[in-house]
């Protein structure tokens, strides 16, 4: 008899996992250049895409069958195939091992400013060095399981996110309301911005991706204590939590900081450090601790983003689509081989970023706007595969649906869809900051990057047959479409023959 599945994950354990992937204090410099229009922005980016977003995982993974593998199993079930389950997954993962240096940036630069030690953070030798050696310390941590992983999600959140943004907030407040001078203006022409600009255009598709990842958590939820409840919650208290700490967030930066002194790096240690020290000259060691809690908070999202795709993975490894060493875990079920994969992957994209973008060089750019363009690419065929769920496998079984009917879901998933494309198309615009021959090479690079990319997933699955040709029959995973295909096919050769009979 199969041994039932043992839940390792609380409801508060799977929300701090998703929470920190999608929340980061980090952010909130970036955020705080559009002034007052923040809150407009996060307002019409929580909106239009990451409520959709949201809601739309929360079906999908609420679907009987479908809940393995996160958008493996989503999109592959609804589009029935394999292979473009498996794109969509692959794009999930491959731009997160980018994802995953310029989060280690942010902590080798918040822990420069901590030690007051700058070379650690200017000298690409050594900071290369030390985005591996933090890297390596991440993964070590997340040998344990996902219960691990998520107790480090859960503290991440709660000091690095939740405690540390509150002390921001009531700084931030208590300074603005003793009469300390407001770095931007209020108003309703500053509320609304000018759209005829196309930097406004380009900063709103900034926004849109602030929100990416809420549904990385889904290769997760065969592991959560009741998924048809917890899952569809906690993506409803993502929304509304990330949506007021990120409009809250932005804001407070803005009025702080004025916006020729704002560093996009270190703004939230430099509006910590105004904070801090306007209550106190003593104020060094407290802005240490609370830098060190942020830390805390990233090094959390680190560690989730780490284990979500390369599960993922590793499930689609179980389906033929990978080789079958990829599929080998540890005692915790631990997926070691991909892991090791990710690690050297994330070696090269870490040479590549801190080594080749200085000096003017443009490939830094190139491969974050590339990430940004792969995982638009995984949303849209997300989108693509729930429009097909709701026209034609409106019967499957499920335990979350949209409410509001056909009409709805259909609204839902336009905004979602339409504001992904609108990202798509403005994350080809390049920077004002380029040179007209910087621009050129910028733009060639990304194209020609992104077909490879592209094409990478399906070179990959096209050695389908040579990934299963020594695997015994029966061990193999077949997809839930599949099943009910051949559950059908049986049912019908029964009733024929029973009609001949």
């Amino acid at each position: 008899m199969e041994k039932k599945q043992v839940k390792k994950l609380t409801m508060f354990g799977f929300f701090s996992m998703t929470a920190s992937m999608v929340m980061a204090m980090y952010e909130y410099p970036s955020f705080a250049t559009s002034q007052f229009a923040v809150v407009f922005f996060v307002l019409l980016g929580g909106i239009f895409w990451f409520l959709p977003t949201a809601l739309i995982s929360a079906e999908m993974a609420s679907v009987e069958g479908w809940s393995e593998g996160g958008v493996f199993g989503w999109v592959g079930n609804s589009l029935h195939s394999d292979k473009v389950g498996f794109m969509a997954l692959f794009f999930q993962w491959f731009q997160i091992t980018v994802g995953l240096v310029t989060m280690s940036y942010f902590v080798i630069g918040m822990l420069a400013d901590i030690l007051n030690w700058q070379a650690l953070n200017n000298l690409p030798w050594l900071k290369f060095l030390a985005c591996l050696v933090l890297f390596i310390i991440i993964n070590l941590l997340q040998l344990g399981g996902t219960k691990y992983t998520a107790v480090i999600a859960k503290w991440g959140f709660l000091l690095g996110i939740l405690l540390t943004s509150v002390i921001f907030f009531i700084c931030a407040i208590v300074y603005l309301a003793q009469g300390n001078p407001v770095q931007i203006t209020f108003g309703a022409h500053q509320f609304f911005p000018s759209f005829a600009n196309v930097g406004n255009l380009t900063i709103f598709a900034t926004f849109i991706l602030a929100f990416a990842g809420v549904e990385a958590s889904g290769s997760h939820i065969n592991e959560l204590e009741n998924p048809g409840r917890n899952y569809p919650l906690t993506m409803f208290i993502i929304v509304i939590l990330a949506i007021v700490l990120d409009a809250f967030g932005g804001l407070a930066v803005a009025c702080v900081i004025p916006q020729q002194q704002l560093s996009l790096n270190s703004g939230i240690f430099q509006t910590l450090s105004v904070l801090f020290f306007h209550f106190s000259p003593y104020a060094t060691g407290a802005i240490d601790i609370v830098s060190l809690l942020i830390v805390l908070g990233v090094v959390a999202e680190i560690g989730s983003w780490i284990v979500g795709p390369s599960t993922g993975m590793r499930t689609s490894a179980q389906y033929g689509m990978m080789p079958q060493w990829i599929t080998k875990t540890n005692k915790h079920d631990v997926p070691v081989n991909m892991l090791f994969v990710q690690f050297l992957v994330f070696i090269m994209w870490d040479a590549i970023l801190t080594f080749g973008g200085n000096g003017g060089n443009v490939s830094f750019l190139v491969a974050t706007t590339l990430t940004t363009l792969i995982y638009l690419v995984c949303y849209v065929m997300m989108y693509v595969g729930y429009f097909k769920l709701i026209f034609t496998e409106k019967n499957l079984k499920r335990t979350y649906s949209i409410p509001g009917g056909i009409v709805v879901k259909f609204i839902v998933a336009i905004c979602g869809i339409c504001t992904s494309v609108f990202a798509f198309c403005m994350s080809f615009t390049p920077s004002t900051a380029l040179t007209s021959s910087q621009t050129v090479t910028f733009i060639v690079l990304l194209v020609v990057c992104f077909c490879i990319a592209v094409v990478i997933p399906i070179i990959i699955s096209a050695f389908q047959k040579i990934y299963t040709k020594h695997v015994p029959e029966g061990e193999l995973k077949i997809m839930h479409y599949k099943l009910v295909r051949q559950a059908a096919q049986q049912s019908a050769a029964q009733s024929a023959s029973v009609q001949q009979n």
